[in-house]
């Protein structure tokens, strides 16, 4: 890429960014917008602007975000929320201490050698050779065996050690967030439940429900409340799935028939339907009278299923509660047999996100599925490096027209050429990444995780070290190799190989430099404007959408998607820690990314994303370690930088690994296990009302189960209505 690419790269950018700015300043000030623009606030009972219709203005959003507190956050968005905010911040200081002594050290250290002029070709670079404005102002421009180097050396260490100093802080700031929320008054039925797996099998003539009361009744006696046994819920989550859908259809058939009633025509048309494949095929029906028929049919088979779920479904899990929120914390982290492989138990979250189905798989067959998921992932991200080197190497516009050659008559005309050349790897790198998520979530799940949020963490980590490997490596080594294949073929032995990878690095620091601005200028654009989301709603509202259900379901704006989000957001840690030293202005665009990354998504969290689950801040100690692993992964690095200097004090870089191994591991014994489980100071807090244990156990019992008849006699043994004891 060279100088013109590069401008224009960040020019079109900035200006894309600018146009989304100040469509979202005009299409949020619309009303009939406000479920777009606004639905967190909506959704609370919320005017969608602070001050008011009146007060709102198209800047008003930076005032708003920049003036929120952590309270007002947590207040919206929750915990984890909150946490992801301490994240940006953390990595933003990093960066800005980092930048305040690299930039006015480093540069003109750089700009005021000559190598690149002195080596000419035979220099490292930047940007392949073309963009020497960029080699001038980094290590490119550093003669080897330069003393000047001992200034870059130094540089190493100050971002380390800020970094040691700012994660610390954060580490201690999250545990304090997260104690405050679990210290709350408030009655939260998770705080009273724990589950438990690995349940034994039965003696002769005692129920599993029997067995499990027995078990912690002798533990707990007087604590313990009741147990609710884990049911294998597939058929009656179909059937229940099947109603619901049919309810749904029905409530659509009665609002298209109320619309079709006219001053002209007051009886209206009622709707018909064929009940054949997709309504498509088949006999045509009143579509009223055919759902209420279905639904009646399905109420009955629902509860059919409910009762053979019930009685001869069920599994070796169970979730067992308590009545008080100390003994279920203390329960939570206590071993209680002495075979590991048997009641085993982990404190229980929220209802809504416990994986139901991953409950019943037992402790060595969940041992043996993550060795499997590991070897399936280390797999994926073996072979996905293939098809991502090709998309490094292809995409560059000399090898699109040497393989496409009808291309070349598109890539004569300049203006066009040098747009491709800025956006054309980047964005084929992007939507290449995108089709992996789903997978790696799958994944996750297929891992036994019992519970939403951990799957979602888990799902980052495999996603963090597949673009950490594929992406940044991938794309750094990967591109040389393919260029100097012939190279190689010609001097196959180590010493040209390993010189090809230290060129590599700096070979691709306008590559990285161009992705992270396109990554912020239109990736946070398009964040804030949600053209996307609310063109997506309006076709809904005018071609779907009869219900106010289904209206609802059109602009629900889901969660921050910390699966996704997170690992993106620590590819760019990486990228800018790796160069921050070998090529220092690549330092303010990491500060530009963060920082409005900071401030868009502080206006999106206020008023936009609605959190699907709460974990407290359990995303943290797995962001710290990610953070920890750029940072090591830039410290090997820059020793291996080093040495292809040939600078003699190279061995010095060779302590900061290991001391970054070591604050992790402090870290680790001295914050992880109060992450891990909740102290059980915390969980002594006094609450502001006794616990409503009825209603906390009612709140774990899965809808399909959930029945008008809760007293009936076949839900005995998923109410524990037998085991019933008083609470203390």
């Amino acid at each position: 890429m060279d100088f013109t690419s590069f401008l224009t790269s960040l020019g079109t950018s900035f200006l894309i960014f600018l146009v989304l700015m100040i469509v979202f300043a005009f299409l949020s000030s619309k009303p009939g917008n406000n479920v777009v623009y606004f639905p967190n606030r909506i959704l609370k009972g919320l005017e969608p602007s602070e001050g008011g219709p009146k007060s709102r203005n198209p800047f008003s959003w930076i005032k708003e975000a920049m003036s929120s507190s952590e309270r007002d956050i947590v207040t919206m968005s929750g915990v984890d929320t909150a946490v992801y905010f301490v994240f940006l911040t953390t990595v933003l200081s990093i960066l800005v201490l980092s930048g305040v002594i690299l930039l006015p050290v480093l540069l003109p250290l750089s700009a005021t050698d000559n190598a690149v002029k002195t080596q000419g070709a035979k220099s490292q670079t930047t940007s392949k050779g073309t963009f020497n404005e960029l080699d001038k102002l980094s290590m490119a421009n550093i003669t080897a065996k330069s003393s000047r180097l001992w200034g870059f050396l130094i540089a190493c260490y100050w971002v380390s050690i800020v970094t040691f100093v700012l994660l610390w802080r954060a580490y201690k700031h999250v545990s304090w967030l997260r104690a405050e929320a679990l210290k709350s008054p408030d009655v939260r039925p998770q705080q009273f439940a724990i589950v438990v797996r690995d349940i034994p099998n039965a003696t002769q003539g005692q129920t599993k429900k029997e067995q499990v009361d027995a078990y912690f009744k002798a533990i707990y006696p007087e604590a313990f409340y009741r147990s609710m046994i884990v049911t294998d819920n597939k058929v009656v989550n179909k059937t229940w799935e099947s109603l619901e859908g049919f309810k749904k259809k029905l409530a659509r058939a009665e609002a298209v028939y109320e619309r079709s009633k006219t001053t002209a025509k007051p009886e209206g048309t009622r709707p018909t339907n064929k009940t054949g494949f997709l309504g498509l095929v088949g006999k045509k029906v009143d579509s009223i009278d055919y759902y209420n028929d279905k639904i009646n049919e399905l109420v009955t088979k629902l509860e059919s299923d409910q009762k053979v779920t019930l009685r001869e479904k069920q599994q070796d899990a169970a979730l067992v509660f308590f009545s008080n929120r100390v003994v279920a914390a203390s329960a939570a982290q206590s071993l209680h047999a002495q075979m590991v492989d048997t009641w085993s138990v982990f404190d229980a979250p929220e209802p809504n996100q416990l994986i139901w189905p991953n409950l019943k798989i037992k402790y060595f067959q969940r041992e043996l599925r993550q060795y499997l998921v590991y070897v399936i992932v280390a797999l994926t991200i073996f072979f996905y490096m293939i098809p991502i080197t090709f998309i490094s190497a292809f995409t560059t516009l000399d090898n699109l027209v040497k393989y496409l050659p009808f291309l070349k008559p598109v890539v004569r005309i300049k203006a066009l050429r040098t747009v491709l050349e800025a956006y054309l790897p980047q964005l084929a790198l992007i939507i290449f990444l995108a089709l992996l998520p789903k997978l790696l979530l799958f994944l996750s799940k297929f891992e036994g995780i019992p519970t939403e949020s951990h799957a979602v963490r888990a799902a980052s980590g495999k996603y963090y070290y597949f673009i950490v490997l594929n992406v940044f490596i991938g794309v750094t080594i990967g591109g040389t190799l393919f260029k100097a294949f012939h190279r190689i073929q010609e001097n196959p032995n180590i010493n040209e190989i390993a010189s090809l990878l230290a060129e590599s690095l700096p070979g691709n620091a306008t590559f990285f430099l161009t992705y992270v601005a396109l990554k912020f200028f239109v990736g946070y654009g398009l964040e804030l404007s949600r053209i996307v989301p609310l063109i997506i709603y309006h076709l809904k509202r005018k071609y779907l959408c009869k219900t106010e259900a289904e209206l609802k379901e059109a602009w629900q704006p889901g969660d921050l998607g910390y699966a996704t989000r997170v690992p993106g957001d620590m590819l760019i840690v990486t990228i800018v820690f790796c160069y921050s030293v070998i090529a220092p202005v690549i330092i303010p665009f990491g500060v530009l990314y963060f920082g409005l990354g900071w401030l868009v998504l502080r206006n999106q969290a206020l008023k936009v994303y609605v959190p699907s689950y709460e974990s407290y801040g359990r995303m943290w100690p797995h962001i710290h370690k990610r953070v920890l692993a750029s940072l090591i992964l830039y410290q090997i690095t820059m020793f291996g930088y080093f040495g292809a200097q040939k600078f003699y004090y190279t061995p010095l870089v060779l302590p900061l690994p290991f001391l970054s191994l070591i604050f992790g591991f402090i870290c680790g014994k001295k914050f992880y296990p109060a992450f891990e489980h909740p102290a059980l100071e915390v969980a002594a807090n006094p609450l502001k009302e006794p616990p409503n244990m009825e209603l906390i156990f009612r709140s774990f019992i899965p809808p399909s189960l959930s029945s008008e008849k809760i007293e009936d006699e076949r839900f005995e043994d998923a109410l524990s209505s037998v085991s019933r004891t008083t609470p203390v």
